[in-house]
């Protein structure tokens, strides 16, 4: 029988299964090699050099390896301090899509295919690069947007290498550009454009869309914050609203805490439904989790283990929010489980799901 959890503090491990105890263990031995001074990391260019890696948003110190391990909606492993907001990075990239859902079923969004610009005239859009931009090129990272926000023009995105983050000398160059749909690089600038046009079409903050919709309906604290950039406040429906960002490596960004991560992994898992009330729909979990035509490891802002390309260690079947510095929500419908692990090295992530797996078994 699936078990729901109990709304705020309520949710708590209450015997720890020794079968997941290795894994528990191994993530807290193996600490992101990131200084704690999260804004050390940003202002030492681990990302961009000077002056591309000007800090425009909130920063602030991180606490040390926590995580979770869910089984059936129970915690069976838990490490570290489960309830610290921490920043995490892109994985608030999965929580913009999570928004665009929302916009999706409630139909505010008719048409993910559809040029963005037929619902958003902010002048983002109208350029004959720009003009042929859907929704669906955007969440899969293959829009080709050029422009500049909040400071930040696309460039200092392009060429980037996850693989080499930090050590990429091409990281910041202009290349051709191609045509929306052809090509998928990992950008932030367009990343936040998405976040920015969402915001439009909601007529609301998505911090505030997301609270209503999701967060607060699964029970999460009151602790997690979403920001944006100190110049990324615009006027919607006559107020000014923050526009957030979808990542932290100039600042910003959602900022939660392992254990409300593992609400929203459990609702992902149980394909939209908590506790018998539908939130997300199928159809969008469905869209988001299948692979983009120009990465097969990449959907709708959430990352995929096809063909196990990427964890070897782990099934295919499951998806991913991930963020720079060792942060996961890890989903496994199939077999209810969903992993949160914050400031675990990112080269250890593939051993550690291997142990989260041998105990499954």
């Amino acid at each position: 029988m699936s078990h729901w959890p109990a709304a705020g503090a309520g949710w708590r491990m209450t015997t720890q299964n020794p079968s997941f105890k290795p894994a528990a263990d191994f993530a807290m031995a193996n600490e992101t090699p990131w200084d704690r001074d999260l804004a050390k990391v940003i202002g030492a260019g681990h990302f961009e050099p000077p002056p591309w890696n000007e800090t425009i948003g909130h920063v602030r110190r991180r606490g040390g390896p926590a995580g979770l391990i869910v089984k059936g909606g129970e915690i069976v492993a838990e490490w570290g301090d489960a309830d610290r907001p921490d920043m995490t990075f892109s994985v608030a990239k999965s929580f913009i899509s999570l928004t665009i859902g929302l916009a999706l079923d409630d139909g505010l969004i008719p048409d993910v295919d559809a040029p963005i610009r037929a619902l958003v005239d902010d002048g983002g859009f109208d350029s004959n690069q720009n003009r042929p931009i859907s929704w669906s090129h955007m969440l899969q990272l293959s829009s080709e947007w050029e422009g500049e926000l909040w400071d930040k023009p696309d460039v200092v995105d392009r060429n980037r290498d996850l693989g080499v983050e930090g050590k990429n000398p091409n990281k910041g160059k202009a290349r051709e550009l191609q045509a929306p749909g052809a090509f998928w690089e990992y950008n932030d600038v367009r990343v936040n454009r998405l976040a920015l046009a969402a915001m439009r079409v909601w007529q609301d903050a998505l911090p505030d869309v997301l609270n209503a919709r999701i967060m607060a309906p699964i029970g999460a604290s009151e602790t997690w914050e979403w920001h944006g950039y100190y110049n990324s406040w615009v006027e919607i429906g006559g107020r000014m609203r923050q526009s957030v960002s979808g990542g932290g490596h100039w600042g910003g960004g959602m900022f939660i805490s392992a254990r409300d991560q593992a609400r929203v992994g459990l609702l992902m898992a149980r394909g939209g439904v908590w506790d018998g009330k539908r939130l997300i729909s199928e159809d969008y979990i469905a869209r988001a989790k299948a692979p983009a035509p120009t990465n097969p490891d990449y959907g709708w802002l959430w990352w995929l283990n096809t063909g196990q390309n990427r964890f070897p260690s782990a099934p295919a079947g499951p998806f991913q929010a991930s963020g720079a510095g060792g942060n996961t929500i890890w989903v496994d419908p199939e077999r209810d489980l969903v992993i949160v692990a914050r400031w675990l090295d990112p080269g250890k992530l593939d051993a550690f799901l291997g142990l989260v797996y041998g105990a499954v078994a």
